[in-house]
C-alpha cells in the first residue's frame, strides 16, 4: 500500500515561544489517515492536512468504545537532528491493544513507516529548547454507523502530532501520591493492560477526588485484594530497597510500559537487583519507617520519570526523606534516559532511530 501525500493549503504559525508549550493542546500541520472495511483490509492511506472527521452519530466507538492509542516522542537532539525513542516497540503494543480489543491490526513496518515519514514531513515542529519534544499520538477507532454489540466492520487509524513543552519546568519536583483503598482500576481478565480509553475514563472520578484533596496521583491497589500495588494513572510504579528495584509484575492489569522496559534495564546495569513481584501497601509504608525503601517514582512517556515525597493511605501519610528532595537512584535513572534520547549520552542498546 502506497501512502499518499496531500498538499497542505495553509500551514499554522510557527511555535514562537516554547516555554509556553503545554501537552496536548496544540497541534501540527499534517496527520497521517488510513482506512479499513471487512473483507477489503487497510486502505487509502495518507498523509493529510490536519482537519476534523465527519463522523456518523451512530458510530460504533460512540457507544461501545472500541477504541485504542499509542504515545511516544520524538526528540531534536543537540546535534540539531531529530530521533525516536522505540518506536516499533509502541507499534507492537498498538497491535497487542488491537487483538484484545477486536480491532484489525496494522502492518508494523508499515506503520512504522507512516510514522516516520509524518514526523520527517513535521520535522520543524519538534521543539529546541530543554526537556521539550514532539508528542506522538497513533489512534484506532471503530466507525461503523451501527448500534449493536459486536466488532466493528470498519475503523479508521491516524496518527496526530503534538509539540510539547518540559514536563518538569522547574526541575524533578517529587509528587504526592495517595493510595485508594475503594476505587479499582482493572481487574484480571479485563483490559488493564490494553492501551484504551475506558481505561483512563475509569480512573477519572478517584483522580479528581485526589486532587481536591491535594494530591498529584491515585495509586491504584489491586481489584481482588485491594492490597498489592498496581500502577499510578498514567505511570508504573518502581521501589528501591537496600539497593533492589521492585515493581509490579506484567499480570494482565497494568500497562507494558516502554519507558518501563527502558528504566528496569538501566537499573540493571547500574547494580541494582530487580524484582517484579506483587509489593503490598503495607510494606511501603513498614519500609518507609524502617528506612528499607529509600525511593519510588513513576515511568510513562510524558514524564520520564516522576519522583514521589510521599505516600497517603487511609489517613496515614509517610514521607521518603524530606518529600521534596529526588533521590539519587531515580536522579539518575532520569538523566541517563534522557541523556540517551537528546543524544548527550551514547545508546548502547539500539533504543534510538535517528530520522
Amino acid at each position: 500500500m502506497l501512502i499518499d501525500i496531500l498538499p497542505l493549503k495553509k500551514t499554522k504559525p510557527p511555535i514562537e515561544d516554547e516555554s509556553n508549550l503545554v501537552f496536548g493542546k496544540r497541534f501540527t500541520d499534517r496527520m497521517f489517515v488510513m482506512e479499513y472495511d471487512s473483507g477489503r483490509g487497510w486502505h487509502t492511506a495518507r498523509i493529510q492536512p490536519y482537519a476534523p472527521f465527519s463522523m456518523d452519530p451512530a458510530a460504533m466507538v460512540l457507544h461501545y468504545a472500541q477504541e485504542i492509542f499509542e504515545g511516544l516522542k520524538a526528540f531534536r537532539r543537540d546535534d540539531g537532528s531529530v530521533a525516536l525513542f522505540r518506536p516499533a516497540d509502541n507499534v507492537a503494543r498498538f497491535n497487542r491493544s488491537a487483538r484484545r480489543m477486536c480491532m484489525p491490526e496494522v502492518d508494523e513496518g508499515f506503520f512504522l513507516d507512516a510514522l516516520k515519514q509524518l514526523v520527517q514531513l513535521e520535522a520543524a515542529w519538534v521543539p529546541r529548547s530543554e526537556g521539550t519534544s514532539l508528542y506522538i499520538r497513533p489512534t484506532m477507532i471503530a466507525n461503523e454507523p451501527m448500534l449493536g454489540v459486536r466488532p466493528a466492520d470498519q475503523y479508521l487509524c491516524y496518527i496526530i502530532l503534538s509539540p510539547v513543552g518540559a514536563y518538569y519546568r522547574g526541575g524533578l519536583a517529587p509528587v504526592k501520591i495517595w493510595i485508594s483503598d475503594h476505587y479499582v482500576r482493572a481487574a484480571h481478565g479485563g483490559t488493564g493492560e490494553v492501551k484504551t480509553g475506558g481505561n483512563y475514563a475509569a480512573s477519572l472520578f478517584a483522580a479528581r477526588e485526589a486532587a481536591a484533596q491535594g494530591f498529584d496521583q491515585v495509586l491504584w491497589l489491586d481489584a481482588k485484594d485491594k492490597r498489592y500495588v498496581e500502577e499510578v494513572g498514567s505511570m508504573n510504579m518502581c521501589f528501591v530497597f537496600d539497593g533492589k528495584l521492585v515493581t509490579s509484575p506484567l499480570s494482565g492489569t497494568i500497562l507494558d510500559g516502554i519507558t518501563r522496559r527502558s528504566i528496569l534495564t538501566l537499573a540493571e546495569e547500574m547494580g541494582l537487583k530487580i524484582e517484579q513481584r506483587a509489593l503490598s501497601v503495607d510494606e511501603i509504608f513498614d519500609g518507609i519507617d524502617s528506612g528499607k525503601l529509600q525511593e519510588a517514582f513513576g515511568t510513562g512517556t510524558a514524564v520520564v520519570v516522576s519522583p514521589v515525597g510521599q505516600f497517603t493511605y487511609q489517613g496515614r501519610t509517610a514521607k521518603l526523606g524530606d518529600g521534596k528532595t529526588t533521590g539519587e537512584v531515580t536522579r539518575k535513572l532520569y538523566d541517563t534516559l534522557t541523556g540517551m534520547q537528546y543524544g548527550r549520552l551514547s545508546d548502547r542498546h539500539g533504543w534510538i532511530v535517528p530520522l
